[in-house]
Parts: structure tokens; sequence; C-alpha cells
């Protein structure tokens, strides 16, 4: 023991010390969520070196490759749609229907040798140029397949709600990775300094499974974690600037503030986190003002208002994030995602007991708008640099997990995904489930293709971005890598 040191010490603090350094990071805890900066000091963004730099943390930084899309919008939809009654046309399911047949699945309701088969609940219809088969539930989107490029081969490594959602948005089913949007800030840095590089909207009935984990830094800095913004009201909570104080004194005292900190920081340079904490007051500061111009709606015309569904009860909640989300991308945020479903009862697309029901309710709240964003981003030239991105965490079987009802269990072991927009071939389909949508048995995809294929388009190799942790050069995709899905890429 050093005797030279209180007995009331802490890694050579006093415990007074200690409590007013502690007390002081959870305060601003909520601030660096707001912050779209790296930090003072950070592994080099490009192959894995030894070694720290100081880099400019606003500055974009340059990718590995030419980029084909330049910002990702993720529409998420949580719970897990039924592939076989979306996208995927399954003619022999059909007279299936109700007969318990033999069928390995893996679901919520474990391992099973065979099931009562649910047939799909809608009619499948030819459309556009590709001649695409899609659902009578996309009455909208269908209209728009000669842009989309449609995956039916996905899968993931678990079929649970958590564990799966965590592997969709980071690429692992254990909680503490950074997230897709995470990586995309890390690699190529912000284009607004007034706005985050990551922007998350969620389902009016809450958010989903795990909560902010889905779009966390992880062991990155705070900075690149995602910040949650509201399409209506006040974008972000507290942070409007107190009543009575202009806008100029509220500068003059940010700036007599940032001269103590700056003091602070200077003998402490290499503490990223204190920095992220610093800069996330300026750029808070600047966001008072951006953040609702963003989500100000005065300006848009009436026909893009009814074209995003905005003035339609049933579509309202979710165009109004869906045209939020173009401005966003005008604005330029690289990564937005938008959530369909909550965590509450049945608000999400988790049709265990009735599908009917379920997918009914959550398609025609997003059908509209989500066609009129890809109208309204290729009507004004932002669709080829903006990619966009339709799933959930898994499918759903073709057979019941109860003895009555519609409902479907989960099924990671094959399921859809769609991609459009930047750098993607519009009007195809790529892999196959087999005939009754239980597998992939076609040019199987695993989530970290997907991973690889965004990171791509962004202009990023997925094998050589690494950011350094617990010793290892981490990555998105994993130690093992991933390829894209070259096949769909334009």
């Amino acid at each position: 023991m050093n005797l030279e040191k209180p007995l009331n010490s802490f890694c050579g603090q006093t415990r007074r010390d200690f409590l007013h350094t502690a007390a002081g990071g959870f305060a601003s805890l909520a601030l660096t969520g707001l912050l779209d900066l790296d930090g003072f000091f950070a592994r080099p963004v490009l192959g894995a070196t030894s070694g720290k730099q100081l880099i400019n943390p606003l500055a974009p930084k340059n990718p590995h490759f030419s980029p084909k899309a330049k910002r990702v919008i993720f529409l998420f939809m949580y719970g897990g749609p039924s592939h076989v009654d979306t996208f995927d046309y399954k003619p022999n399911l059909y007279p299936l229907d109700e007969k318990t047949i033999q069928i390995k699945t893996f679901g919520r309701g474990g391992h099973k040798k065979e099931g009562r088969v649910v047939g799909p609940k809608w009619p499948f219809q030819p459309y556009g140029q590709c001649g695409k088969q899609v659902s009578d539930l996309f009455p909208h989107l269908s209209k728009r397949v000669d842009d989309i490029a449609f995956i039916h081969s996905m899968t993931a490594d678990s079929p649970i709600h958590g564990s799966a959602m965590l592997m969709m948005n980071s690429g692992h089913i254990l909680s503490g990775r950074p997230s897709l949007g995470s990586w995309i800030n890390y690699g190529l840095g912000s284009e607004n300094q007034n706005l985050p590089g990551y922007v998350v909207m969620l389902d009016r009935t809450g958010g989903p499974i795990s909560g902010a984990k889905n779009w966390t830094s992880g062991y990155m800095p705070a900075s690149y974690q995602g910040t949650v913004f509201r399409p209506k009201g006040e974008p972000i909570l507290d942070l409007k600037h107190v009543d009575g104080m202009s806008r100029l004194e509220q500068r003059t005292l940010l700036d007599f503030m940032q001269e103590f900190n700056a003091g602070h920081l200077a003998s402490r340079a290499d503490n990223s986190n204190l920095a992220a904490r610093i800069a996330s007051y300026e750029l808070a500061y600047k966001m008072q003002v951006s953040a609702p111009e963003a989500v100000d709606f005065a300006n848009e015309s009436e026909k893009t208002k009814d074209l995003y569904g905005i003035n339609q009860s049933r579509t309202e909640e979710f165009g109004r994030k869906c045209l939020l989300a173009r401005r966003l991308v005008e604005r330029g945020v690289r990564f937005i995602q938008v959530y369909s479903g909550g965590n509450h009862n049945d608000a999400n697309w988790d049709a265990h007991s009735d599908i009917v029901k379920n997918h009914t309710f959550h398609a025609g709240n997003t059908d509209k708008p989500i066609a009129g964003l890809l109208t309204d981003l290729k009507q004004r030239g932002l669709l080829d640099e903006t990619l966009v991105i339709w799933g959930g965490e898994f499918g759903r079987q073709p057979t019941a997990e109860y003895a009555k009802g519609t409902g479907r269990d989960h099924n990671a072991y094959g399921f859809t995904m769609w991609m459009a927009g930047g750098g993607i071939k519009g009007g195809v389909s790529f892999g196959e489930t087999d005939e009754l949508g239980s597998a992939a048995v076609t040019d199987r995809l695993h989530v970290r293709n997907l991973h690889a294929t965004v990171l791509s388009l962004m202009g990023l190799d997925p094998n050589n971005l690494s950011y350094f942790y617990g010793g290892l050069d981490q990555k998105l995709v994993g130690v093992e890598g991933a390829e894209p899905i070259r096949e769909i890429m334009a």
C-alpha cells in the first residue's frame, strides 16, 4: 500500500474528486449522443496500423475507393415480416393450407420436425418491366419494383428478437458492438457540422427490444452513436435553449465555458471521451437552429405531403418519418434508420397468432410512405446517391406456431430483404428459398454479406475497415470477413 496517498483515494484521485468527475460524466452523457465527432486521438480508419494519430474530428474522411452511394436510409420492419406473404412468391404453399407436413423449423417454439402449414393470405401479381411478383399487401410499393433489388436468401444466426436485432444492426448477437451507422460515420466522417451523422426515428409505440443497444457506438467513442429524432414537434428532447436567454447570451456563455474546457483538456489530450463531451456542447448549440429547421415541413408542397401519405391518418406517422429522412439526406446526414413497429404488444410485425390482422395493419401504415420516398428521391435526383434498405431482423416460417390461428413463428433460416438506389441494380431478384420458403437454398447469404454490401457501396472495404479494441482489429463483418453481394450491385 502506498502510505503517501490518502486512504480515501481511488486511482490517484481523492474520493471528492472522483465523485465530482463521475457526476460530470453522467450529466453530459445525453449530450454525447448528439455529437458527430471522432475522438481527438483514434486509430487510423483505413487499414489496421499501430499507434495513434491526431485527426481532424469534423473533416470528412477519404473512402477506400469511389463510392456509389453517399447516404443510407434503413427502413427497419421490426418484428420480422413474413417473406412468403410479401415478396417471396410460393405458389406451392396455397394448396397446403392447414395441412400438417414434415418440415424442419427453428423459431421461438424451438426445433420442430413437422408443422401445420399456413398458406399465403394474399394473392401475388407481377409488376414492372421485370415482372416481379408482389403481394397485394403493397399496392403502392409494387409500382417501384424496377428500382429494387430483392434478396431472397438472407440468413441470420438467431430466431430470437433481441439477439437477431443486434445482429442485423451490429453484425453480432451479443451487445456492446458498434452499429452499422456508427461504422459508416467512423469510416467516412460527417458531411454536416450542424446535425448528427447518424439519426434514428422510432415508432410512436416505442423503441425495439434492447433499445439503444441497436444504435450504440459500442467500444467506439460516443460521438458515433445514433441520435433519436422525433418527426413532429421538438425533434430532440432537452435541446431547446433556456427561456429568457438570448442566442447571443448563450453564445457568450458557451465561449466562456469552452475556454475553461480547453485548458482542462490540454493536459488530457489523449482522452477522446472528454474531448467528445466538450465538443458536444458546440454541436448542441448549432443543432438548436438546424434540427428544428430540418423537421419543419412548412415549405413542402401539398403534393409532396400527399405523396408520403402525411395527409391521411393511417399513413401520417410513418410518412412524416420518411419525408424527414429525405430532408436529412439533403442536409448531408450519413445514416438514417426508420423503425416501423415498437416493443409493445402487437405493435410490430411479430405475427404469431393472426398474420392477416397484423400485416394488413403494418403494411397499410408503411406502403404508401415508402413508395413515396423512393419516388421523391428519384424525381429529385437523390436516389442514385442514396441507398435505401428494407427488412426486419428475420422472416417467418411457412408453418404455424400454435395449434390454431394464422400466425407464423420466427424464421432465421431464410428471409427477404431489399435494396434500392445508390449503386443497386433495379428490377432484379437474387437467391432463393425452398419451394415452401422455410430455408435459403440457392446463393445463401448472411447478414454479414448485407453489411459488406452497404459498406462497399459507401466506398469502404468491409474487410479492411477496422477499429482496434480488446487487442484485436475489430470489424463489422467479423474477423472471418464477408464479401458484398456483387450480383445486385450496378
